[in-house]
């Protein structure tokens, strides 16, 4: 059962932001100071990734755990309130992840996704920034 009324809810909901995130912003501070340049949220891609990096042809995605069901993280659960919305929402926004990808791919571009329970660590988010972007 949800602690706060549904108009609170409405309000904490409506404030969840879609860009500029912490997580995103922390992936661009430690990918600028490793000297790599990029573009932020280009429309002419599908999904409008969150970092494009177009000399190399690297589409990154920032994903909140919760939003994109990330499979197997504490953070993606399902909530126990209106639980078929929740499912199908989720269930959705998954699909559409897998969907984007795929046409981004086909297009040539490299897709990489990080997930907001790996940013948590400075150290860890600089070596997988790393891994994606030296290939």
């Amino acid at each position: 059962m949800d602690t706060v009324s549904p108009d609170t809810r409405s309000r904490m909901m409506r404030a969840v932001r879609g860009t500029d995130t912490t997580p995103e912003i922390m992936v661009r501070r430690a990918a600028h100071r490793m000297g790599f340049r990029f573009r932020l949220h280009r429309q002419n891609l599908p999904g409008r990734p969150d970092l494009v990096f177009p000399k190399m042809k690297i589409a990154l995605f920032v994903h909140g755990c919760f939003w994109h069901a990330h499979e197997g993280c504490s953070k993606a659960s399902v909530p126990a309130s209106n639980v078929a919305f929740w499912e199908t929402k989720l269930s959705q926004n998954v699909e559409r992840d897998r969907r984007v990808q795929g046409e981004l791919r086909s297009r040539g571009w490299n897709v990489a996704v990080i997930w907001e329970c790996q940013i948590k660590n400075p150290a860890q988010l600089q070596m997988q920034l790393q891994q994606i972007l030296c290939r």
